[in-house]
């Protein structure tokens, strides 16, 4: 496994203490032009609205007078933000707040969205929800489940020839649990569950769970994986409208949940999975 350039200098995958005091110079941003020019996007004619959105549920730090404070953080950047910003350097980040004294929740929020949206080359939006907030109990997707299917496999890396269309327009929703694909550095399996929300010629419903399946042993970051998914459904298949809704399964404390959509899409209420 090869190391992508981008990734040369990224704390992901090397060993490195955990920071005890803040600072924003860890946060390591990735361009994402490097992995969208081989899917044929170019910058400033983005074929999708979308957004990743982020949640950290190891978010604590000192109040003025040194007791501490826990959170789940959301995070959300939007998908015209020139970088994402790597998920090791994210947590290290969010390690040096853990003994740094803060006045007040809004001056937490003030630091992340100045530090995260310097980062990220855009403006990043940043929300502190309690532990026990009612906004985090798991929910299920909805639509149909593809994943009953009982189909032969034996592609195990994303082919578009698996998806054909029939000559009827549907308007459905349809998800998998069984999208799985890799880290591109350490190679870790990334868990995850997909939703696709499109109006257009029907799909055949064995050809896209094929296809999902075929990121089995790919290496792409998450955000990449579902812009990949977009730009081939788009093609292969030409709905009307079309979205695209990762959310993969938290891993060192984070969990990220990308979508992507034609112009006026939006993805359902803010979900998190049992998984997550």
């Amino acid at each position: 496994m090869n190391r992508p350039d981008t990734l040369e200098h990224a704390p992901l995958g090397r060993e490195s203490a955990y920071p005890e005091r803040y600072d924003a110079g860890l946060l390591y941003p990735i361009a994402r032009a490097a992995n969208r020019a081989p899917l044929g996007i170019e910058e400033g004619a983005l074929p999708f609205v979308g957004e990743d959105e982020w949640h950290a549920f190891e978010v604590s730090w000192l109040n003025a007078r040194g007791k501490p404070v826990v959170a789940v953080a959301r995070f959300r950047l939007p998908v015209d933000s020139p970088n994402l910003i790597e998920s090791k350097s994210w947590k290290l980040y969010l390690n040096g707040f853990n003994q740094t004294r803060f006045d007040s929740r809004e001056r937490v929020i003030d630091t992340l969205v100045a530090d995260l949206s310097a980062a990220a080359g855009a403006p990043v939006s940043v929300e502190l929800l309690d532990v026990d907030d009612e906004a985090l109990a798991p929910r299920r997707l909805p639509g149909e489940s593809l994943d009953d299917l009982d189909i032969e496999v034996s592609d195990y890396t994303p082919s578009a020839d698996h998806l054909k269309v029939g000559v009827e327009v549907v308007e459905e929703t349809l998800y998998s649990h069984l999208l799985k694909s890799n880290c591109p550095v350490t190679g870790q399996p990334d868990w995850g569950s997909v939703l696709i929300r499109y109006r257009g010629p029907k799909l055949d419903r064995e050809g896209l769970l094929r296809y999902l399946i075929g990121y089995r042993q790919h290496q792409d970051f998450h955000e990449h994986c579902v812009e990949h998914i977009f730009t081939d459904l788009m093609a292969r298949a030409r709905p009307e409208r079309l979205l695209v809704l990762a959310r993969y399964v938290r891993r060192g404390g984070l969990d990220i949940s990308p979508w992507r959509g034609t112009p006026g899409e939006r993805p359902p209420e803010p979900l998190r999975l049992a998984r997550q």
